[in-house]
């Protein structure tokens, strides 16, 4: 199935900060960070306590992330939470 949404994301967005701004407001862990590709906001993974980043695209509608972290390779892959699913570059399944 091809992604409908790959479109929003921008290749040249990358995370700004590397915090979970609404854990740290918390006080609350985090695991991995993902950004969103469309906006930039930089929020924490699905495997967090808090989900920061999946909240997002359910407040924003923004469905493209990827990894925040360098380490883990901007770009290397991303997801798409309206699909649940990998999807490259093209929209095609990751």
């Amino acid at each position: 199935m091809k992604c409908d949404h790959i479109h929003t994301a921008d290749p040249d967005v990358k995370a700004t900060e590397q915090v979970c701004e609404e854990c740290a407001k918390t006080g609350d862990p985090w695991v991995q960070l993902r950004v969103c590709k469309v906006c930039g906001h930089v929020g924490c993974c699905d495997s967090s306590i808090n989900r920061h980043a999946r909240a997002h695209f359910h407040e924003t509608g923004h469905a493209i992330m990827g990894p925040a972290d360098p380490a883990t390779g901007h770009g290397v892959w991303l997801w798409c939470y309206e699909d649940d699913a990998y999807v490259t570059r093209d929209g095609d399944p990751g």
